[in-house]
C-alpha cells in the first residue's frame, strides 16, 4: 500500500477522475508493480478487502482467476464501485475462470443495471469466440427493446453485443444494422481520429470491411 501511496500523481488522478475512477496511478507503472510481484492469490485477496481503487486494479494483475468460487465474483462484481476495476475484472478475472458462463446467465438478469452490463460484456465475449447454443435472435430483441432507454454502463455493453453480432454473424447482420440506425445510441458519440466510432452501424461497416481486406 506504501508503494502505490508512492506511484500517486495528482494528474493521473484528474485524467482518471473525468473517467469515474478515483485513483492515482499511472497504469504502466501498476502494470510493471504486478510483474515484479508475479501471480500472489493471498495477496491479491488481501489487497481487494483493502477497498482502494488502485489496490484492486493490482489484485486484478496479480491473482489467479481460476481459483476464485462463484459466489466470491458476484460478490467482488457488486463491490466493484469503479468503471476501470469492474471492467478489469470482467475481462481479467471472471473471462477466464470455470464460472464465467453461470455468472453470464445470472448477470444479464440482474436488475442492478452495472451488473447486468457485466452479464452483457460477456455475452459480446460468447458471440464472438464461442457462439453455439446462443439465441442471437433472442438477444436481438432484446436490444431492440431495451437498449435506448438502459442507463449507460448497461447501454454502452448492450451496444457492444449489438456490434458484435453484426460483426461476426453475416446473417444477422442487416438487422442489427437496422437496430442501431433506428436506436441510433452513441450515433454523435465524440471520436478522436483513427479510432472506429462506437454507434454500431459505422463499428460493423469498419470491422466487416476490415475482415474483408485481411
Amino acid at each position: 500500500m506504501a508503494e502505490l501511496a508512492a506511484l500517486e500523481d495528482p494528474k493521473a488522478r484528474q485524467v482518471n477522475e473525468r473517467h469515474g475512477d478515483d485513483h492515482g496511478v499511472n497504469l504502466g507503472k501498476l502494470r510493471a508493480l504486478a510483474k515484479r510481484l508475479k501471480t500472489q492469490q493471498d495477496l491479491a485477496c488481501q489487497l481487494w478487502q483493502t477497498g482502494d481503487t488502485a489496490a484492486r486494479l493490482l489484485a486484478i494483475l496479480v491473482c489467479r482467476p481460476k481459483a476464485f468460487a462463484r459466489d466470491e465474483l458476484d460478490v467482488m462484481l457488486r463491490e466493484a464501485r469503479t468503471p476501470k476495476v469492474h471492467d478489469w475484472l470482467v475481462n481479467n478475472v471472471v473471462k477466464n475462470n470455470p464460472h464465467a458462463e453461470e455468472l453470464r446467465v445470472a448477470w444479464s438478469a440482474d436488475p442492478d443495471p452495472v451488473v447486468a452490463s457485466a452479464g452483457w460484456a460477456l455475452t459480446a465475449e460468447r458471440v464472438a469466440r464461442k457462439p453455439e447454443g446462443l439465441d442471437l435472435a433472442g438477444l436481438l430483441d432484446v436490444i431492440e427493446a431495451e437498449m435506448k432507454d438502459a442507463p449507460d454502463r448497461l447501454q454502452w455493453a448492450m451496444n457492444n453485443c449489438l456490434a458484435q453480432i453484426g460483426i461476426d454473424h453475416a446473417e444477422h447482420r442487416a438487422r442489427a444494422i437496422d437496430i442501431g440506425e433506428r436506436l441510433a445510441v452513441l450515433k454523435d458519440y465524440p471520436t478522436s481520429p483513427g479510432c472506429t466510432s462506437p454507434y454500431a452501424p459505422t463499428w460493423i461497416a469498419e470491422m466487416v470491411r476490415r475482415q474483408q481486406d485481411r
